[in-house]
């Protein structure tokens, strides 16, 4: 990092800041209590108490590890504090060493000194508000490794000596309780609650992603000491959610482990926001989507609908209301039906909403959880979750809106894979694999290369009728049509071969119909291969439910057979050429990643 010189004082500045430190060490005294009667800690057990702090200090401060206690004061010396009487001329300020940040360090991990805090603190403000004008400042930062170096220091021991003199409490449910409003906390609050706004303004400010991080990370720990103010808590909030939506993955996580932190407060206002504030951003994040924006958009969603089951009674309403609003512009598309009002549903937002409340669904009630004591509070939303993504299917159905389709039906299947909920999803993906095939024309070869049907909602002009593009298609269709069969909801149910008995007789009249149509081409095998594992399965729960007598009156029975059955449906013919299909098609996803970052490319001479 380049640091410029501070800015000269003007000679009218010298007494505020004179006073600004006389001021300065009139309010922390009252911090300030006889080291000797704070806990001393047992380097000796130090690996073993805090593992974390440790390592940091085996990589960055080993020589603290080595010094020898009885050769520190139990009172550190105030000696590299400016002096009050002093007269503040920029040239004047003292300039910050990493000998005065090392005493600081030994003080910190000795004695969990509040003064060498206070004094860590004042400088860490000095670097948050460098080269800033109108700014007071009690150091001058000369050197770019005194400035990581403090910044460091201030991140790493700040937490740990809050946490040894005003301890919170961790509940079991997940979520902490503040430190008790002692009269230490009550001294502290305004020196933590003005260390927390330093982090959050120099978050602005750092360009090294290995510092931002740290500082994010580090700066959580602190979110229990400031719960209390609401203004810190928006600030931060925005901050993180900022970072979480457009940093790199690493700063994201980090930023979604402090969001997550603050929704573990024993607060439901500030609950609320953050899973307002959550949503919301996901939301303007995914107003485009790309190749290279789609991994993080997945990312935001997967980690958002982990925030919104922490409390699924909070995160009721807000699901509610916003499945809500879905299904209110699906309804005025269905009114109108103009381009305009079709551009309510068929746009990227759109979609990523109705996929990522069907990932908080299928999270919340998971038939798989460990947890199946209590139906999830959540349960309710999923008949018009569904609802709402069946008539956005419905909207618009020529085949350019074929890539929508494929988008809702990919969210409602992992609604159904996670929750057994029964969803009719073969409708509405048959007649994508049954149109090209028996069209009466034939598919116009092209150059162009396929067509990745997930970052599309509405196939190019270009691509119509393209023989390309009609491969994609089907190879996409016949692929979810068998992922939905071997899902537990329906290849897991006693009346499978019985479901399965419209769609063979559908895909065996597409096959024949292709057959004498000259426009047939390669994938009418990948059907003929589905149709064949399909049958075969039929057959497989014929079997089974042949060896045992169960009637329509024995429901009871017939759950428990039905349970045995879905623990079977991996080992089923259908259930295997799913798995073969999945690690297929997750390799070539693979391969495409590799080659589009440029890896595993043979350069010949």
């Amino acid at each position: 990092m380049t640091l410029l010189t501070t800015r000269p004082l003007a000679q009218s500045t010298t007494w505020t800041v004179r006073n600004y430190h006389a001021l300065t060490a009139l309010i922390f005294k009252s911090i300030h209590v006889d080291e000797g009667e704070n806990h001393l800690m047992e380097l000796s057990k130090l690996a073993e108490k805090d593992p974390e702090f440790y390592k940091y200090l085996q990589e960055n401060d080993k020589e603290l590890l080595e010094f020898d206690p009885n050769n520190v004061q139990a009172d550190p010396d105030d000696s590299e504090m400016p002096d009050d009487d002093v007269e503040m001329g920029d040239e004047q300020l003292p300039p910050l060493t990493l000998d005065v940040l090392k005493k600081w360090q030994k003080a910190l991990l000795e004695h969990r000194s509040l003064r060498a805090l206070r004094k860590l603190l004042i400088a860490f403000r000095a670097a948050a508000h460098i080269n800033e004008e109108g700014q007071i400042l009690a150091w001058r930062i000369d050197s770019s490794s005194v400035y990581n170096k403090l910044v460091t220091t201030t991140l790493k021991y700040t937490p740990i000596v809050l946490e040894h003199h005003v301890p919170y409490k961790n509940l079991p449910n997940g979520k902490f309780k503040p430190p008790t409003q002692t009269t230490k906390f009550k001294t502290l609050q305004k020196l933590i609650l003005s260390y927390f706004h330093n982090v959050i303004h120099i978050l602005s400010q750092l360009t090294d992603n290995e510092m931002v991080q740290l500082a994010v990370s580090e700066s959580s720990k602190i979110i229990p000491f400031i719960i209390s103010s609401r203004k810190a808590v928006k600030l931060y909030l925005k901050k993180c959610l900022e970072l979480w939506s457009s940093a790199e993955d690493s700063i994201r996580i980090s930023s979604f482990l402090a969001i997550r932190r603050l929704a573990s407060a024993n607060d439901s206002s500030i609950l609320d926001n953050v899973l307002k504030g959550t949503y919301l951003t996901l939301v303007r994040a995914s107003k485009t989507t790309s190749i290279h924006t789609l991994p993080s958009i997945n990312l935001m969603k997967n980690s958002a609908s982990e925030v919104f089951c922490l409390d699924q009674a909070a995160a009721y309403q807000h699901a509610f209301g916003y499945i809500r609003q879905l299904a209110i512009h699906l309804r005025n598309s269905m009114k109108v039906k103009t381009k305009d009002a079709f551009k309510q549903v068929y746009n990227w937002q759109y979609i990523h909403s109705l996929d990522f409340w069907s990932l908080v669904l299928a999270r919340a009630c998971d038939s798989d959880a460990d947890d199946k004591s209590n139906q999830s509070e959540l349960k309710p939303l999923i008949y018009p979750l569904v609802q709402v993504g069946l008539g956005a299917i419905r909207l618009i159905s020529n085949s350019r809106s074929y890539p929508f389709h494929l988008h809702v039906v990919r969210s409602l299947l992992h609604l159904t894979r996670h929750t057994q909920v029964y969803i009719p999803i073969a409708p509405y993906l048959l007649p994508i694999l049954t149109a090209p095939l028996t069209s009466s024309s034939r598919p116009k070869n092209s150059t162009l290369r396929p067509l990745d049907l997930e970052v599309q909602i509405r196939t190019p002009q270009q691509y119509l009728k393209t023989r390309v593009y009609i491969e994609g298609l089907i190879d996409e269709a016949t692929y979810l049509l068998a992922e939905w069969l071997s899902t537990k909801s329906v290849h897991g149910s006693i009346a499978f071969p019985e479901v399965v008995v419209p769609i063979l007789a559908v895909l065996r009249k597409t096959l024949k119909s292709a057959k004498s149509n000259s426009g047939s081409f390669k994938d009418l095998s990948a059907i003929k291969t589905l149709l064949e594992r399909v049958e075969e399965s039929a057959k497989w729960v014929e079997q089974k439910r042949a060896s045992v007598r169960l009637v329509p009156g024995e429901i009871d029975e017939v759950s428990v057979w039905e349970q045995d059955l879905k623990s079977k449906v991996d080992g089923s013919p259908l259930g295997k050429y799913v798995n073969v299909q999945r690690r297929t098609r997750e390799r070539k996803r693979k391969m495409i990643e590799k080659a589009r970052q440029g890896e595993g490319e043979m350069l010949e001479d």
